[in-house]
C-alpha cells in the first residue's frame, strides 16, 4: 500500500514539476520578448520643422465622431476603444473616424491640441511581437500614431506608420521600414545604430521612415527628411502592447473619408482618407510581417551615394561653382600678367562695324537673352480632358488640365484631377534654371581678356551645345515613358485604353493631340490629350542655335581683338583700316614693328689731312703758275728762279 502511495506522489510530483518547468519557460521567453522589445526600440529622428509627434491614439479616438461612410450623421458623437471594436468585419469596411478639431484643409487645431496631448501624456509607440508561424523567424513591430499626416505628397486626418525586425534565431537579420504605401527593407548590417536600437529618419509631414537622414528626395514622394529636429530615444515615449488595445480589430479608418462614394474614391487616390489601423494597412499585408518585409525594395549603397548627392545637391553646387570661379580668377589673373585684358576686358563687346566678329558677338547677347527668358517658361505639358456618361465629377472637365509640366523651376510636377481643380502629388525638383544661367554667366566670365576670337568662338559653339542638350534630353524622357507605362499597365483592357492614349504622345513627343473612346458596361468617356515641348525648351533651343551660329561667325573671322603685352607668333593682327593692311599673303601673320628714321643731326664736315713734317711742300710758279718740283729753284716752264 505504501508502495503504491509513494508511486502516486512520485507521479503528482513529476506532472507538478513539469507544469513549473513549462510555466518557468514560459515565463522566460516573455521576458525575453518583453527584453528584446526594448532593447531594439527605434531611435526616431524628426526634421527640424516636423510639427506632430507619435501620441497615444487614444486622443484620436476621444475628438472623432464615427461615421459609416453612408450618411452625414454620425453613427456615435463620442466611440470608445471597446465601441469600436464592435466594427471588425468587413461589412464594417467603410466607417470612419472623424476628428471634429479640422479637416484636411483646416487642421491647425489638430496639431496645437495633439501638441497640448503630448505635452500632458507624452510620447507613445505601440509593439506587436509575434513568431512567424512559416519561417519560425520572430518579428518585432513599432507602430506610431501621429494625429495629422502633413506631406508633400498628400495631407489626411491619422497616420500610422511601421518599423520592423526579423530575428533569425538570437540575431536580427532584417529590418522594414514603412514608406506610403510601400516600404524599404535593408540587412541588420546597412541600418544605422546606437547600440541594439535601430535608427529610423521619419520625413517631415508625411511621416514615412527612412534608413537614412538623406533619403527621401528620390521617387514622386519628395520627402523632405533630416536629422535636425526632435530625437526621440526609447527613455523618451511609453511602449505598450499593441494586441492588448481594445481598438486594435476597428475595421475602419482613422480619419475623414468622404460624404459619398465619388468622393471616397477622389479622397482615396489623392491621399486624403484616413488610413487603416494596423491590422489592416495594406489590405493586412504590414501585419503578417515576414511577406510583407520581403517584398519590399532592398536598400542599396549605391542609391545611398545618390540620395546623399541630391540631399546635398545645393551645397555640392555652391562649392562647385565657387571653385570654378576661383580658377577662372587665376587663369585670368595669368593671362592680364602675360598678354593684358585688352581696352574692352570682356572679349564679346568687340562690336565695331560690320564684320564677322561683331556680328557674332551681337548674336551671342542675343542668344543669351534668349536663352534666360526659356528658364521662366514651361518646357514640357501634357493636358487632358474628359467628358461623357459615367465619368465622375472627379474627373470630369471639359476644359484642359495639366497632369504633367516641367520647366526649369519647379523641375517635374506630377497632378491629379480632383472636384476642386488638380491636385499636386509629388515633384522632382532640381533648379535647372539656376544650372543653366550659372553656366552662361561661367561663359561670359571666361571671355574676359581672350585676344582672339578663335577661342572665343569655340566658347561660343560649346554653350550652344550645352543649352541644345536639354530640349534633347526632355524629347528622350517622353519617348521612355510613352514605352515604360503602358508595361507597367499589365493586361487587359485597362491596359490597352492606356495603350491608346499613350501611343500617339510616344510617336510624336514634340507635340500634338489624341482621343480616345471608353466604352464599357456602364461608362461610355471620351479622353482627349494634349502634349507638347513648351516655349522654354524651345526658346533654349533656338538660343542654342543661335550660339552655335556666333561661334562660327567668331571662328571664321580670324581676329585679334587688341595688341597683347607679348606677340602672338602666326596669330591674326588687329584689326586696321582697310588703307593700312598688309598685303594678303601677310595678313595673318604679326607685323614687323615699323622701322624709326634716325633722329636729325648736323652735318659732318670733312676732317682736314693733317700735315707732317716728312711730307715735302708742293709750291707753284708764281710767274706761269706751273708745278715746280719739291727742292727746285728754277720753274721748268718760264725758266724764272723761286725763291
Amino acid at each position: 500500500m505504501k508502495k503504491i502511495r509513494s508511486i502516486k506522489y512520485f507521479r503528482r510530483s513529476i506532472v507538478i514539476l513539469s507544469v513549473l518547468i513549462t510555466l518557468i519557460s514560459v515565463f522566460g521567453m516573455a521576458c525575453d520578448a518583453d527584453s528584446r522589445v526594448q532593447d531594439y526600440a527605434p531611435i526616431l529622428y524628426f526634421e527640424g520643422e516636423e510639427s506632430c509627434y507619435p501620441i497615444n491614439a487614444e486622443f484620436h479616438i476621444q475628438n472623432s465622431y464615427l461615421y459609416n461612410g453612408e450618411s452625414t450623421t454620425p453613427i456615435s458623437t463620442s466611440p470608445t476603444e471597446s465601441s469600436i471594436a464592435t466594427y471588425s468585419t468587413e461589412i464594417y469596411e467603410g466607417m470612419y473616424l472623424d476628428n471634429q478639431l479640422g479637416t484636411i484643409s483646416d487642421y491647425n487645431q489638430i496639431i496645437s491640441t495633439a501638441k497640448s496631448w503630448e505635452n500632458s501624456n507624452g510620447n507613445a509607440v505601440y509593439y506587436y511581437s509575434f513568431d512567424d508561424a512559416t519561417t519560425g523567424e520572430q518579428v518585432i513591430q513599432y507602430w506610431m500614431f501621429y494625429a495629422f499626416n502633413k506631406g508633400e505628397l498628400n495631407q489626411h486626418e491619422g497616420d500610422w506608420e511601421m518599423v520592423q525586425i526579423i530575428f533569425s534565431g538570437d540575431e536580427p537579420s532584417m529590418v522594414g521600414y514603412s514608406q506610403h504605401h510601400s516600404g524599404q527593407k535593408a540587412t541588420w548590417s546597412q541600418v544605422e545604430k546606437e547600440g541594439t536600437h535601430i535608427k529610423v529618419y521619419v520625413a517631415r509631414g508625411s511621416h514615412a521612415n527612412y534608413l537614412r537622414s538623406y533619403s527621401g528626395k528620390l521617387g514622386i514622394a519628395s520627402d523632405f527628411v533630416g536629422a535636425n529636429g526632435k530625437i526621440l530615444e526609447s527613455e523618451n515615449y511609453q511602449l505598450l502592447d499593441l494586441e492588448s488595445e481594445g481598438f486594435l480589430s476597428f475595421i475602419g479608418r482613422w480619419g475623414e473619408v468622404a460624404e459619398d462614394e465619388s468622393g471616397a474614391i477622389e479622397s482615396s487616390l489623392l491621399g486624403q482618407a484616413g488610413p487603416e489601423g494596423p491590422m489592416y494597412r495594406e489590405n493586412g499585408a504590414m501585419w503578417d510581417g515576414v511577406s510583407w518585409g520581403s517584398s519590399l525594395l532592398p536598400a542599396n549603397d549605391t542609391i545611398f551615394m545618390v540620395e546623399w548627392f541630391f540631399y546635398n545637391f545645393l551645397l555640392i553646387f555652391a562649392l562647385i561653382a565657387v571653385a570654378i570661379i576661383g580658377i577662372m580668377a587665376f587663369k585670368i589673373y595669368r593671362r592680364h600678367k602675360k598678354y593684358g585684358l585688352g581696352p574692352r576686358i570682356v572679349s564679346m563687346f568687340y562690336i565695331n562695324g560690320f564684320n564677322l566678329h561683331s556680328i557674332g558677338n551681337i548674336l551671342c547677347f542675343v542668344g543669351i537673352i534668349v536663352a534666360f527668358v526659356g528658364l521662366f517658361y514651361p518646357w514640357y505639358t501634357v493636358s487632358y480632358s474628359a467628358t461623357g456618361a459615367g465619368v465622375t465629377d472627379t474627373f470630369e472637365s471639359s476644359k484642359m488640365l495639366d497632369l504633367l509640366s516641367f520647366d526649369g523651376i519647379n523641375g517635374l510636377q506630377l497632378t491629379v484631377p480632383g472636384t476642386s481643380g488638380p491636385v499636386p502629388m509629388g515633384s522632382f525638383v532640381i533648379p535647372f534654371s539656376a544650372l543653366i544661367a550659372i553656366g552662361i554667366i561661367f561663359m561670359i566670365i571666361s571671355t574676359i581678356g581672350l585676344p582672339l576670337s578663335k577661342k572665343l568662338g569655340a566658347k561660343y559653339i560649346f554653350r550652344g551645345i550645352r543649352l541644345i542638350i536639354p530640349f534633347i534630353l526632355i524629347v528622350v524622357l517622353i519617348i521612355i515613358l510613352g514605352s515604360v507605362i503602358p508595361s507597367m499597365a499589365g493586361g487587359g483592357e485597362t491596359s490597352s485604353y492606356i495603350r491608346d492614349i499613350i501611343e500617339p504622345l510616344t510617336s510624336s513627343p514634340l507635340g500634338g493631340e489624341s482621343s480616345t473612346s471608353i466604352v464599357e458596361s456602364d461608362l461610355t468617356a471620351l479622353i482627349n490629350l494634349r502634349w507638347g515641348v513648351g516655349m522654354g525648351a524651345w526658346m533654349l533651343f533656338i538660343s542654342g542655335i543661335i550660339m552655335i551660329v556666333a561661334g562660327i561667325l567668331e571662328f571664321s573671322s580670324k581676329t585679334q581683338f587688341f595688341a597683347t603685352k607679348v606677340p602672338l607668333p602666326g596669330k591674326i593682327p588687329p584689326r586696321m583700316p582697310v588703307q593700312q593692311r598688309p598685303p594678303p599673303q601677310q595678313q595673318y601673320q604679326q607685323p614687323p614693328p615699323p622701322v624709326q628714321p634716325p633722329p636729325p643731326s648736323k652735318p659732318v664736315e670733312p676732317k682736314k689731312k693733317k700735315k707732317t713734317k716728312d711730307e715735302p711742300k708742293t709750291i707753284f710758279c708764281p710767274e706761269c703758275g706751273s708745278k715746280i718740283e719739291a727742292n727746285s729753284k728754277f720753274c721748268d716752264n718760264c725758266g724764272k728762279k723761286v725763291d
